[in-house]
């Protein structure tokens, strides 16, 4: 028999369900996630279900083989980085970022390499097939290959699928999609919920991988509830400014790769351009003998690189002096001015302060540290740091400098792009003893003073 229909509210963030609507969510302590769903009738069945005869049963795992699995590359390097090597058989992947940012154009792009040996089934729930022809037209994109589908009805979309067989279905997007068997609208937890888990069953059913595009809320999470991320094999993050022209392409769930690389795009006219050498771009048209600008290394997963910390300390004109920091933690930078003040005899408690990293990127990783507390007091003084020189470390709370892991990788490619000297903590000196690295100077410092004189 069947059961009645009930009004809901499930949290946005954790997928927490409540009968009334709540301003805060119990159980992530979020506000005002809490949206009215509808949870459609279930039916029961009086005599349980026996199980098929052809049920699996446990097999060893030495005896499970990965012979047969394959990837396909995408024709991007970048992106293959990202999603660990290509895209997997049977894969769900959920692109996600900010309106305008180039997810949709990045999958038209790729279709234009995978359907030279690959059918593709691209759906579109948002774009008409007219206004998807004029975008491919400019990208270039002609791939016989590729066929365009404009259905919002999830159910048809899965019946084409089986009818078609492709080897890649693209979905655009997820929130447009909507289950005739549920009442409440696209967009909704339900509709993203159920959705995203038919297009699921779909993908592992068929063998057959699904690239989701999905929106992103005004905080920039991934709009629909929180298990949408746990449904899918693979989460990638489209990052930057849309006023700027470099795009990071980030994993943030991967079940067949590291969650740690990143890929790096310049979108243009033409699209978007993998970027080969992202440290060479992020440094173009640095300054010259400036005060307050300092370049360090950071490490993207197995990837160094290197970026460009500014740093302005300047008389504030109000009573409560700002504090404001673009790609990097403000409360890291809160941490960094009190242990200059603190331990190292530079007083910025007068003073608006402000961080920028150069080229869009987001750093948290804390050997940038260092690089920050060095464009300050730069700034400060007015002194400007050499040219040639490239600072990372980690500062701790008593003002000494901490040791950073791969820093042989870090200062082969400040090597690699011509700088001459490495400013490091001094523990790691004892790393690595024993490499040798020819044209470039390793100077370790033991504190935050000691690393400012030698990098002016």
């Amino acid at each position: 028999m069947a059961g009645k229909t009930k009004i809901i509210y499930q949290c946005t963030q954790c997928g927490y369900e409540s009968v009334k609507w709540l301003g805060k969510c119990p159980e992530c302590g979020e506000w005002n996630t809490l949206q009215e769903s509808v949870r459609e009738p279930q039916f029961f069945q009086s005599a349980p279900v026996q199980r098929a005869k052809t049920a699996s049963l446990p097999t060893p795992i030495n005896e499970i083989s990965t012979e047969d699995e394959h990837r396909y590359f995408t024709g991007l390097s970048e992106l293959d980085r990202v999603l660990g090597g290509g895209i997997v058989k049977g894969s769900l992947v959920l692109i996600s970022g900010d309106p305008g940012i180039g997810k949709s154009t990045i999958l038209l792009q790729i279709c234009e390499f995978l359907g030279k040996n690959l059918q593709i089934l691209y759906v579109s729930g948002e774009e008409s097939a007219r206004q998807l022809k004029l975008r491919a037209s400019r990208l270039g994109v002609s791939s016989q290959n590729l066929k365009i589908l404009t259905e919002t009805d999830v159910q048809y979309v899965v019946s084409q699928i089986h009818n078609e067989v492709p080897d890649l279905v693209m979905i655009d997007s997820i929130q447009t999609m909507n289950h005739t068997d549920l009442t409440s609208s696209p967009g909704s937890v339900t509709q993203v919920r159920e959705c995203t888990n038919t297009m699921m069953r779909c993908a592992k059913a068929m063998d057959i991988p699904i690239i989701v595009v999905g929106h992103v809320n005004k905080d920039g999470a991934i709009a629909g509830p929180k298990v949408l991320e746990h449904i899918v094999d693979a989460v990638l993050l489209f990052e930057g400014d849309r006023q700027m022209t470099y795009r990071i392409l980030r994993a943030v769930k991967n079940r067949y790769g590291s969650t740690n690389e990143i890929g790096v795009f310049d979108m243009g006219d033409r699209g978007l351009k993998q970027v080969e050498n992202p440290s060479l771009a992020m440094l173009s048209g640095r300054p010259k003998d400036s005060s307050g600008t300092c370049v360090t290394a950071v490490m993207e997963g197995s990837r160094p690189l290197l970026a460009e910390i500014q740093g302005l300390a300047t008389t504030s004109g109000f009573g409560t002096p700002r504090r404001m920091s673009t790609g990097f933690d403000h409360n890291r930078l809160s941490l960094i001015l009190a242990v200059l003040e603190k331990r190292a005899g530079y007083f910025f408690s007068s003073l608006d302060t402000y961080i920028n990293v150069v080229g869009g990127l987001r750093l948290d990783e804390p050997a940038v540290d260092l690089a920050v507390a060095v464009a300050l007091i730069s700034s400060l003084k007015d002194m400007p740091v050499r040219e040639d020189t490239v600072v990372f470390g980690e500062i701790g709370l008593a003002g000494e400098l901490r040791s950073i892991s791969h820093s042989d990788f870090r200062i082969a490619e400040a090597r690699r792009l011509g700088f001459h000297r490495c400013i490091l903590p001094h523990h790691g000196l004892k790393i690595l003893a024993g490499k040798s690295f020819e044209d470039i100077e390793i100077i370790g410092a033991r504190n935050i003073r000691q690393a400012f004189e030698a990098a002016i």
